[in-house]
């Protein structure tokens, strides 16, 4: 990260005072939870589920859920990171419109920014996808630890949201849980997989930030997939100036009028200490862990 950098991106924030800011999974690589694209916009790993394989496989379940018993784990203990941090800090300053997350999860809450539309649902909610009814994901986790105690203690790398790459082919012998509302319905994350839409009210209201916000900073972001792309070709068509720290290519490049190619959270650190708006030392260097990826 130059000084530069730093420099010019503290100069366009304190030029946009309704920021519409949109963070991908790079946003939460400093609290251990890995991304899902290299710095070339490629699948580091096999592609996500997909909503059409887990509503119609029951052997995609199976492994699903066996999996998340390892990985969730990662995830429900990751704790904000440094830019968490500081764009909760720009909302406390006033100058943050909304918060776009496609993250799900809910680090951006933890670290206290409220005007967050959590685009993509959150990982520890799970919903019956016959009854609708609710439960948090802690305790389907513990009602499944109770079916399968012999699928627990494994090891194994922690992949994105809450996946796990656990060295089985056949989870044939993982039992699943039952609704005990409806008695048959499935169990599924409240999280908009891939293949799956985002609720017409989150994305409409979203667009709407983006009318009232004068400008666009995109965080750790690739937006290969057209659900946040969206949001940066319509800031284009409306003339909006856009600015975006990411490693590594993004679909929107052509359309940004400043890029940061560093870390996300010592840049967005370094550049709200330009404008006093950083956040307390004391969150940083008492909640924030080192990186483990």
């Amino acid at each position: 990260m130059s000084g530069s950098s730093v420099s010019s991106l503290a100069t366009f924030l304190s030029r946009h005072s309704r920021l519409f800011v949109l963070t991908g999974a790079g946003m939460s690589t400093d609290s251990g939870i890995p991304d899902y694209r290299d710095e070339q916009g490629a699948w580091k790993r096999s592609p996500p589920m997909t909503h059409q394989t887990f509503m119609h496989s029951d052997t995609a379940r199976r492994r699903y859920w066996a999996r998340s018993l390892v990985g969730f784990q990662a995830l429900s203990e990751a704790r904000p990171g440094r830019g968490h941090y500081a764009l909760a800090a720009l909302e406390r300053a006033g100058r943050l419109e909304q918060l776009v997350t496609q993250n799900v999860d809910g680090l951006h809450q933890r670290a206290g920014s409220r005007r967050v539309i959590d685009l993509h649902g959150q990982a520890d909610v799970v919903r019956c996808m016959h009854c609708g009814a609710i439960q948090m994901r802690h305790a389907v986790h513990a009602a499944l630890t109770r079916l399968n105690p012999h699928w627990t203690g494994l090891e194994a790398s922690v992949g994105p949201d809450g996946d796990a790459d656990l060295a089985h082919d056949d989870f044939s012998d993982f039992s699943l849980l039952s609704c005990a509302r409806c008695g048959d319905g499935i169990f599924k994350p409240d999280v908009v997989f891939f293949g799956d839409s985002v609720p017409r009210p989150r994305v409409d209201a979203a667009f709407a930030a983006l009318e009232r916000a004068d400008a666009v900073l995109v965080v750790g972001s690739s937006l290969m997939v057209y659900s946040g792309y969206r949001f940066a070709r319509r800031a284009a068509e409306l003339g909006k100036p856009m600015a975006c720290i990411n490693m590594g290519r993004t679909r929107a490049d052509a359309l940004f009028s400043l890029k940061v190619e560093a870390s996300v959270g010592e840049t967005l650190d370094a550049a709200l200490r330009h404008l006093t708006v950083a956040p307390p030392a004391d969150e940083v260097t008492s909640q924030t862990p080192a990186a483990s990826t």
